[in-house]
């Protein structure tokens, strides 16, 4: 039997974990196999997709594995999405950022926010440290997302390097008693800022002095200045550029040369690192910029992969995700 057999037997229900047909499974095909199917199984646990829809988008996985897109999730900002665990075990995405540590800068004392999954101030979220290493163990890269909506600023150059230093003792490499996340280390820091947020550069200089940390941005496609200035440093190794929210540059039927020419204009003039074309999960999670799969399979996918600098799709959010089952195109 081939393997695309095997995870159709799966995704009709003939096979589950546990149940001996699965297991006799295992002495019969690759293990390779076997993990796209038991990720077939926890898919259709934690989405509201068709079955069929789940079963062919874990086929190309295993059929074309090149087709796949890469594709990132900010998860954290509703209760209701579900764990980091049950994230990770759909298969679906390469990059999870943990949104958002939002309050820092001009000598706050640093607040994480991760809505209704623990409560920080009783060292409630230790217990996601778990979760974060067994995404790591997937091979997916783990980020802690700073700013959000109600973002703080940074006052200096000097503001930076504190935030930086804090960042790295209680998320990164570094070391102190009171890690908010336990004792994982995370691969580094998302920068989600979407106002023009003077010495974000200097912070992104402090944080990649360290080695091993993995810098990302989430800029808005209007193309502010000051973060122009610190994307020209080259020290970004993603940057999700939010088409969404922005009517100049978001998708619409009559707006597609104006989405082109921003995109373009975004791809050419990063110096280095991937660039992903964020996109909001479901209609309901921004004001604009919501592209139905169809559209993006057809007429933006199609646009945007001509970059060479193209690294894939950076999703808002996975509950938004989880609902609508928009990454399982």
């Amino acid at each position: 039997m081939s393997p695309s057999f095997v995870c159709l037997f799966v995704g009709r229900g003939a096979a589950l974990p546990g149940h001996p047909f699965f297991d006799s499974l295992i002495n019969l095909f690759s293990e390779q196999s076997i993990i796209f199917c038991a990720m077939i199984v926890a898919a259709m646990k934690h989405s509201k997709m068709p079955r069929i829809l789940l079963v062919l988008r874990f086929l190309i996985l295993v059929l074309e594995p090149s087709a796949a897109e890469d594709i990132g999730i900010y998860w954290g900002q509703n209760g209701n999405e579900g764990s980091l665990n049950e994230t990770y075990a759909t298969g679906l995405y390469s990059y999870v950022n943990i949104a958002f540590l939002s309050t820092f800068g001009y000598g706050k004392i640093p607040r994480i926010n991760l809505a209704g999954h623990c409560d920080p101030s009783s060292i409630g979220c230790t217990k996601i440290g778990r979760d974060i290493r067994n995404c790591q163990k997937q091979g997916i890269k783990v980020m802690l997302s700073i700013g959000g909506a109600a973002v703080s600023y940074l006052a200096s150059s000097a503001d930076a390097k504190n935030v930086s230093d804090y960042l790295w003792d209680n998320f990164l490499g570094g070391s102190t008693s009171s890690r908010l996340l336990g004792d994982a280390v995370l691969d580094g820091i998302d920068i989600f800022m979407g106002q023009d947020i003077p010495y974000v550069d200097d912070l992104a200089r402090y944080l990649k002095s360290h080695t091993n940390v993995y810098l990302s941005a989430a800029p808005q496609c209007s193309f502010l200045d000051h973060w122009g200035t610190a994307l020209d440093t080259d020290l970004f190794d993603y940057v999700w550029v939010l088409f969404y929210n922005h009517l100049s540059c978001d998708y619409t039927q009559g707006n597609f040369d104006n989405f082109v020419n921003s995109w373009k204009r975004w791809t050419t003039s990063l110096k280095g690192g991937k660039i992903f074309l964020g996109l909001p999960a479901d209609s309901a999670s921004a004001t604009s910029g919501y592209v139905p799969a169809d559209v993006l399979i057809s007429t933006i996918l199609p646009a945007v992969k001509e970059s060479p600098n193209y690294g894939g799709v950076m999703l808002w959010s996975r509950f938004s995700d989880k609902n609508s089952g928009h990454s399982y195109y």
